[in-house]
C-alpha cells in the first residue's frame, strides 16, 4: 500500500534527506557513515536501507533532486520575452536566490560528484548540461542581436554559473547584504561580463518580476 503525504515514512524519508545533505556538506561523503546518519534521524541504522540500499543511491538521490529542483525553479521564473537582457537578469537572480536558499545541497551537489559510480556521474552530469544550455541559448541569442559581445558562450557561460553559484561561499544572511542586494550586484558584474548595460534605479533583480506579473 502506497504512503499517503504526511505519513510516517514521507516523514522519516524527509528526515534522513536533511540529515543527510547537512552531515555530508559538513563532514564529506566518505566521512559519513550510515549509521551515524541513522543516530543523527534517530532511527536504527537497518531502517536507512529501507529507503536507500546503499550510501551511494543516497548521494545519488539527493543530486538528482537537487538538479531536478534548479531545473524546476528555472522553468517557473524564466520570463515570457524574447529579450536576452531580462531573460539573463532572470537566469542569474533565480540561479542566486535557489543557491543561497539551498546551501548545504549545493555544497554537496558540487563536491561530490567525484562519489559517484560512472553511470550515476553522467546522469547528474546530463541534467547539469541541460541546465547549463538554457544559459547557453540566452548568451547565443544576445551575441546574435548584438545586445551582447561574448565571443565564446560555452566558456563565458561556464564563467556566469561559476561566479554565480560561488556566492554561497561566503553569504551570510545576518550580514550586512541581503540576498537581493547580492543579486543585483552580482548581476550588474555579469552584465558587463557580456558587455551589456549594467542595470539603472529600476533594477532586473525586480524588473523580471514586474514582468512576470503583468
Amino acid at each position: 500500500m502506497a504512503r499517503t503525504v504526511g505519513s510516517d515514512g514521507e516523514l522519516t524519508l524527509a528526515r534522513i534527506r536533511d540529515a543527510a545533505t547537512a552531515l555530508i556538506a559538513r563532514h564529506g561523503y566518505e566521512a559519513v557513515s550510515m549509521r551515524q546518519l541513522a543516530a543523527e534521524v534517530g532511527v536504527q541504522a537497518a531502517a536507512l536501507y529501507r529507503y536507500f540500499p546503499t550510501k551511494e543511491e543516497l548521494l545519488f538521490s539527493l543530486m538528482k533532486d537537487h538538479m531536478e529542483g534548479l531545473l524546476a525553479s528555472w522553468q517557473e521564473e524564466r520570463p515570457d520575452t524574447n529579450d536576452p537582457a531580462a531573460r539573463l537578469a532572470a537566469f542569474v537572480v533565480n540561479h542566486i536566490r535557489f543557491h543561497v536558499r539551498l546551501r548545504h545541497s549545493t555544497h554537496v551537489s558540487n563536491m561530490e560528484l567525484r562519489s559517484l559510480s560512472r553511470d550515476r556521474l553522467s546522469a547528474i552530469l546530463r541534467l547539469r548540461s541541460a541546465y547549463e544550455k538554457h544559459l547557453r541559448a540566452i548568451l547565443r541569442d544576445g551575441a546574435e542581436s548584438g545586445d551582447f559581445l561574448v565571443e565564446d558562450v560555452g566558456l563565458t557561460a561556464m564563467a556566469i554559473i561559476q561566479m554565480t553559484t560561488g556566492v554561497i561561499v561566503w553569504f551570510r544572511p545576518d550580514e550586512r547584504l541581503s540576498v537581493e542586494e547580492v543579486a543585483e550586484t552580482y548581476l550588474a558584474m555579469t552584465m558587463r561580463l557580456v558587455g551589456a548595460d549594467t542595470p539603472g534605479k529600476r533594477t532586473h533583480v525586480h524588473a523580471h518580476d514586474e514582468f512576470r506579473a503583468g
